[in-house]
């Protein structure tokens, strides 16, 4: 959620008493693991580096996978080539029963003027029907053979897109914004599926982690603006604008890190405070609250 500092100015000598709860920043991190197996060639991260979305920061050998997908396109290209052109195929048999049936309608003539007998008109007629069931046994011979051709070109289809997808997963990408907390792997490793690469976190969207008592938890709501105070240390602070984004439904006993109002809690409540970095915020800072 966008958030709008409210102000940049850096106050000093803050009254330490002066607030309602106080906690340590943190923000969503996402353990970047490799979705393929085989020698890391590239990893180009550094604890500190900011990622944008998307961006190819290294990947996995692929040359296996490549050669077998060039195989299955050259397979592809065989298969293809057994397609019949069925209206080229029948083309002459078609002739054929055209032809017969002009000889048919000229043999019908010749017999209404006695010049043809009847049995020259049911021999023409016979062949003709020889002919036509010969072209529907080969029209479904073909069909028959170019469904067959297709089914196995659909299947290498299939293969191929799956091999194209494991190429694509072999190069490593971060499916966030953020900045790189740590990093577990190098170049010229052999990694498997599911093995930690680098782990990132969204360093632009911090969230303030806090506890606060059961009387206080009547006075707030979700989504309620706070003040929100970046401890710097040396008297120094830096005030931004808060909105609260989660309450835990359960009490818990208090952290002992943790300062409340009142010191003397044993039951508090922890939240969550979203607040936009302008990149002073470093994770685990400790901050205060006023409601």
């Amino acid at each position: 959620m966008t958030l709008i500092i409210v102000s940049l100015l850096i106050s000093c000598g803050k009254n330490k008493g002066d607030y309602d709860a106080s906690g340590a920043f943190e923000t969503t991190e996402v353990l970047i693991s490799s979705q393929a197996s085989g020698m890391l060639l590239k990893l180009n991260v550094e604890e500190g580096q900011i990622l944008t979305t998307d961006i190819a920061v290294g990947y996995v050998d692929t040359t296996q996978l490549y050669l077998k997908k060039k195989q299955l396109l050259a397979n592809m290209r065989a298969v293809d080539s057994r397609f019949y052109n069925i209206s080229l195929q029948i083309a002459a048999i078609k002739q054929q029963i055209d032809k017969q049936n002009i000889e048919l309608k000229r043999f019908q003539n010749l017999l209404k003027s006695n010049a043809a007998t009847q049995k020259q008109v049911d021999d023409i007629e016979a062949q003709i029907q020889i002919l036509t069931k010969q072209l529907a046994a080969q029209t479904e011979s073909l069909e028959n053979n170019n469904k067959s051709v297709s089914n196995e070109s659909a299947a290498l289809q299939i293969q191929i897109e799956q091999v194209t997808d494991l190429i694509d997963k072999s190069i490593i990408a971060s499916p966030v914004y953020g900045t790189v907390l740590a990093k577990y792997a190098e170049a010229g490793e052999i990694v498997s599926q599911g093995k930690a690469l680098f782990k990132i976190g969204d360093t632009e969207n911090m969230f303030l982690r806090a506890y606060i008592t059961a009387d206080q938890l009547t006075q707030l709501k979700l989504q309620q603006k706070v003040k929100i105070f970046a401890d710097f240390g040396k008297n120094e602070t830096k005030e931004y604008e808060g909105t609260i984004t989660w309450i835990s439904e359960k009490a818990e006993f208090t952290p002992k890190t943790i300062k409340t109002r009142n010191e003397r809690a044993n039951l508090v409540y922890a939240m969550k405070i979203a607040v936009k970095n302008d990149g002073y915020i470093k994770i685990g800072m400790y901050g205060e609250i006023k409601f």
